[in-house]
């Protein structure tokens, strides 16, 4: 996939251009409507399928207060999500507070104007962009038509009743609901983190774990999950997944974390990107009053977590 960082650079794709416009947090099925429409399209005339988003997220830039501390899906989790859609492009416009002041009419004058053959303009129903949400789909409509650009404005995709939606989802994920969050999705939710180094307490205890900081992605429930992990090289390994602030060894204020041990393997993993999915919750993190206690629940757990990863 090509990724590109401004307007300007739109000038080098030749061939006959669709894009998706969104911010498109976790890609969920909502997203995968709209950007559905530019795959298809740029299918059709043999063109390029690309997705036009913003990085950090506009709630962050404009109303931090209120902005959701986790985000579903950081931005390189979110290029892999894309590229599996059959998108081609991904253009990241930084969004800034000076970004935030630009009109809708001038940024979409300024996107038709760097590329050379855009054909397709796909959105939400309901996406609002531009200068204090000045520009909507009304707007990208009576562009369209003086541009020759087919505008493609997708309705809100409906589950159980109710709108699927990134905060939607967050609370799904919070409330350890993992197949609300899946159904939501189309897909089964999953972190992608880098593995750092930790204190070695778990190989202390004769189980090592890898210490996951998870790219600014919501994450379950604390407690421990079996888990599926796939690492850079697109092995896949079951494991057993401690998420939490580890009462029995940690004192004081602890940060929250996500250690996993990997079943039957040995390598060294820090550096590496890897993706989690928490297959089942096995059970609420609890505070032991020793270390063997501890490394005797571990024992359980491993063994809970491999039959579960078994099935």
């Amino acid at each position: 996939m090509k990724i590109i960082s401004s307007l300007n650079d739109l000038s080098s794709i030749s061939g006959p251009l669709h894009l998706a416009l969104g911010v498109f947090d976790g890609v969920h099925i909502g997203h995968q409507a709209v950007i559905a429409s530019v795959v298809q399209a740029a299918k059709a005339d043999q063109g390029v399928a690309g997705v036009l988003t913003f990085d950090p997220h506009p709630i962050r830039v404009l109303a931090p207060q209120v902005a959701p501390q986790r985000i579903l899906a950081s931005l390189t989790h979110k290029k892999e999500l894309l590229a599996e859609l059959g998108v081609e492009l991904m253009v990241v416009i930084p969004f800034t507070v000076d970004f935030a002041t630009v009109p809708a009419e001038d940024f979409l004058n300024e996107l038709q104007q760097s590329c050379q053959n855009l054909r397709t303009l796909a959105m939400g129903q309901d996406w609002k962009f531009g200068h204090q949400r000045g520009g909507d789909v009304d707007l990208l409509q009576r562009f369209g038509e003086q541009h020759s650009i087919d505008v493609e404005a997708m309705g809100a995709v409906m589950l159980d009743g109710e709108r699927v939606s990134s905060t939607r989802i967050r609370q799904a994920l919070r409330d350890g609901n993992l197949s609300a969050a899946a159904a939501m999705l189309g897909r089964e939710y999953t972190v992608l983190g880098t593995v750092v180094e930790g204190r070695k307490l778990g190989r202390q205890l004769g189980f090592p774990t890898a210490n996951l900081r998870a790219h600014n992605e919501q994450l379950p429930s604390d407690g421990v999950w079996a888990v599926d992990v796939t690492l850079e090289s697109g092995a896949v390994h079951r494991g057993a997944g401690n998420l939490g602030v580890r009462p029995t060894v940690e004192h004081g204020e602890a940060r929250r974390m996500l250690e996993i041990h990997l079943l039957d393997f040995s390598g060294d993993l820090y550096g590496q990107d890897v993706e989690v999915r928490f297959v089942r919750h096995v059970r609420p993190e609890m505070k032991f009053g020793s270390l063997d206690e501890l490394q005797e629940q571990i024992q359980k757990d491993v063994q809970i977590c491999r039959d579960a990863c078994n099935d």
